[in-house]
């Protein structure tokens, strides 16, 4: 992503989740800002992501989704119950806000891909 303000917010909540200041409304309001900033990208993958995210935490105070895996699982059901935690993921959360930083590379998009089919099996 190359707007710097929405850089910045995701730096923001970055730093504070390293700081162990994990705040559900503050990040859903700086997802909410991020995503207004990336409409203008016409990317939906991304678009629909930020989105999804915000939703997601607006809805269990927490993210609730682990790291997608590098391989492919023959099930569908099994691919699910894996990217699902029980308990707030936030290491998954900074690995999901971390994609948005170079959406150039294939697997960036690639893995937001799996986070909205995840945040929709959800």
């Amino acid at each position: 992503m190359e707007n710097k303000q929405a850089l910045k917010l995701i730096e923001k909540i970055q730093k504070e989740l390293l700081q162990n200041k994990f705040s559900v409304a503050d990040s859903v309001a700086d997802l909410k800002k991020i995503r207004e900033i990336t409409l203008e990208l016409n990317n939906p993958v991304v678009t629909k992501a930020l989105r999804l995210a915000y939703e997601h935490l607006e809805a269990n105070k927490a993210f609730l989704i682990g790291i997608p895996d590098d391989e492919p699982v023959d099930s569908k059901e099994t691919e699910i119950e894996a990217n699902i935690s029980e308990e707030n993921n936030l290491e998954s959360f900074n690995y999901f806000l971390s994609l948005f930083t170079d959406l150039s590379k294939k697997n960036n998009v690639l893995d937001l891909k799996e986070y909205n089919k995840a945040f929709l099996a959800f």
